[in-house]
């Protein structure tokens, strides 16, 4: 399972590990992810994701999925996501 996060794109990044000696050895730093569900208002469904802890609470500050994903760049988001994201359009546009 890859370890990027379904909202950001956040992936893995790469850095070194420093000893007191000042040696360097390559080492990776993972994304906090976790398996979170979250319910869309507009299509009244949840949606099981794998998200960064930073973007759960980017949803939360910015008013729930609906909203993230209103705002959200396609090219960060998976390909669930966006299929979630043009549900959530389509549903807008029948309303209006």
């Amino acid at each position: 399972m890859s370890r990027v996060c379904e909202l950001t794109g956040k992936g893995p990044m790469t850095g070194n590990n420093v000893s007191h000696a000042n040696n360097k050895t390559k080492r990776r730093f993972l994304p906090n992810l976790s398996e979170v569900t979250l319910g869309s208002d507009i299509l009244d469904r949840r949606f099981r994701l794998r998200v960064s802890n930073a973007a759960l609470r980017t949803v939360d500050h910015r008013g729930g999925l609906d909203a993230f994903l209103s705002r959200a760049k396609e090219a960060d988001l998976s390909p669930k996501a966006v299929k979630i994201k043009r549900e959530i359009e389509k549903a807008q546009a029948a309303q209006a």
